[in-house]
């Protein structure tokens, strides 16, 4: 009988947890042996009790919960406690974030873990229930908003009162995937008027049929920036130069602008200029979803919130941590699909690692780093 172990998370801030109770009973159920570390599921108001009760053991420290685990499912890459903590030959699920934690892979390499990223699922149809990423991005995109009204000094939509009118708050949405399609969505409910704009030209459809405007060049190279995987390509200098002159006038009128965008394995790319920023009114804000990938907006800090003449630019890390016991229950339930491949008909633990979506997140077997994208040179 495989045992499945869940960890608090030891990342500054991380509120989330890797499984929910419901995770938990579903996974019992199936003849799994679930070990949770004491206190793993508080920030996301899931207390041990209903771990317990779910049927999982509760476990006084991770190097007690990981001691004997075959599986460990976490939301962020283990420390160096942790990685110590797991066996050889056990195997590891977890955004792992790998273009960025290179060393933390070649640890977990070196431990003789197997281990895969949940942020290289591929995008299709079969694996839509495993994408961590767009269960993630879609309550960060929601909690962006929230963020957003509650710095912004007035109200979002239009107020007809007997002592006025006040007028709806004027909402700029840059980049338009999953967080940005929620941000867009959460921002017409609460009445702001709507704005976005997204090199892909398959968005243009998606940002109207919300009821906001989209707002883009659109020539040859727009019509080309679209990768089979449904990422946006970097653009060029000269797109990029264009598409900068058509928001810029457009930024300026703008009471809260949401950046949105991501390129995966290299830095964020800048959005928004210092000059843009500075030709904002005061009380506009700013909010950089991109923050801990170096940021969409000039002058962000992951962590922060930087003045600039009264403009707020809001530097806040892992916004779905902020929603924690939806991002944890949505991410609980991507995890236990993937974790659906690693066993075969008959329930014994044997992962087919021909498997296109076991092929796609495998990062490290064997002792090495597999993943072709990360191999050492």
């Amino acid at each position: 009988m495989a045992q499945v172990a869940v960890t608090k998370e030891r990342h500054p801030g991380e509120t989330r947890v890797a499984l929910s109770p419901d995770a938990v009973k579903k996974l019992v159920a199936q003849g799994l042996t679930v070990v949770v570390e004491t206190g793993a599921g508080v920030g996301a108001a899931f207390p041990d009790s209903e771990y317990a009760a779910a049927g999982a053991s509760i476990a006084a420290d991770a190097q007690a919960t990981l001691a004997g685990a075959d599986i460990a499912l976490m939301v962020r890459a283990p420390d160096a406690a942790q990685t110590a903590a797991l066996k050889s030959g056990a195997t590891l699920v977890a955004l792992l974030n790998p273009y960025q934690n290179k060393d933390a892979l070649a640890a977990l390499a070196q431990a003789g873990v197997t281990a895969y990223a949940m942020e290289f699922v591929p995008r299709i149809t079969r694996a839509q229930v495993m994408d961590a990423l767009s269960s993630q991005a879609n309550l960060a995109g929601y909690r962006a908003v929230i963020e957003a009204a509650e710095a912004y000094g007035r109200a979002l939509p239009m107020m007809m009162t007997a002592a006025g009118t006040v007028a709806a708050a004027k909402v700029f949405i840059m980049g338009v995937g999953v967080a940005g399609l929620q941000a867009i969505a959460t921002a017409r409910r609460l009445g702001a008027v709507v704005t976005a704009t997204d090199v892909r030209p398959a968005t243009k459809e998606q940002v109207e049929s919300l009821g906001a405007k989209f707002l883009a060049v659109e020539d040859e190279e727009f019509k080309n920036a679209q990768t089979a995987g449904g990422y946006a390509k970097e653009m060029s200098a000269e797109y990029q130069a264009k598409q900068a002159a058509l928001v810029s006038t457009h930024i300026a009128k703008q009471d809260i602008v949401i950046t949105t965008a991501l390129i995966p394995g290299r830095p964020a790319p800048k959005l928004v200029s210092a000059e843009q920023v500075a030709s904002m009114k005061p009380g506009s804000v700013l909010v950089d979803l991109a923050v801990e990938q170096g940021g969409n907006v000039v002058g962000a800090v992951a962590g922060e919130t930087v003045d600039v003449n009264g403009v707020r630019i809001l530097g806040i890390p892992n916004l779905a941590g902020r929603v924690a016991a939806d991002a944890s229950a949505l991410y609980a339930r991507n995890l236990t699909a993937f974790c659906g491949l690693l066993f075969d008909k008959e329930g014994a633990f044997a992962p087919d690692f021909e498997d296109e979506i076991l092929k796609a997140a495998l990062i490290t077997r064997g002792g090495e780093i597999v993943h072709p994208a990360l191999k050492p040179a």
